[in-house]
């Protein structure tokens, strides 16, 4: 099946089976290996992009289900020799261990943090109507679906608040 798509900026056109995972399309087809294969079960996040500026755990989602659409994965974030100030607060706050869900966790929190400013409430904000501050706990509830082995869960979220912080 053709398939067109955006990958960070470029289009892209595919001929793939129809069974073929968003993750595998990127990983094995484009070459983008920066999106981890993990749980391959949609628990553990490694495989978080943004298609259409929202998060999707790209093991679950089929190629196919995102013809037309933008995807932006973490090499389109940044490079390792143009990091995003994302990545850069990732590195001063040492929000990273062996590194391996990092990539996952910078896709997740660049859109958290779009989400948190368009006002969406999480499980912990304190009504519907008012999302309140980006506070340390509402960090980790938004983040909750991104996991990290070593547990760099405290530099991970001083990362994002400082992030957030500039707005």
């Amino acid at each position: 099946m053709k398939l067109s798509f955006t990958v960070n900026g470029s289009p892209k056109t595919l001929d793939l089976d129809h069974r073929v995972t968003l993750l595998d399309a990127l990983r094995d087809r484009l070459g983008l290996t920066g999106t981890k294969k993990g749980c391959d079960h949609g628990q553990c996040g490694a495989c978080t992009v943004m298609v259409n500026g929202q998060r999707v755990n790209s093991c679950l989602s089929l190629a196919v289900m995102h013809d037309d659409d933008e995807i932006t994965t973490i090499e389109g974030i940044g490079t390792p020799e143009k990091l995003a100030r994302l990545q850069q607060d990732f590195v001063e706050c040492d929000g990273f261990q062996c590194g391996y869900c990092t990539p996952g966790q910078i896709v997740s929190a660049t859109a958290m943090i779009e989400e948190a400013k368009a006002g969406w409430p999480s499980y912990v904000s304190p009504s519907l109507a008012d999302m309140g501050q980006l506070t340390d706990e509402e960090i980790a509830e938004r983040m909750s679906g991104n996991l990290c082995r070593c547990s760099a869960y405290p530099g991970i979220r001083q990362a994002i608040a400082k992030e957030a912080e500039r707005g």
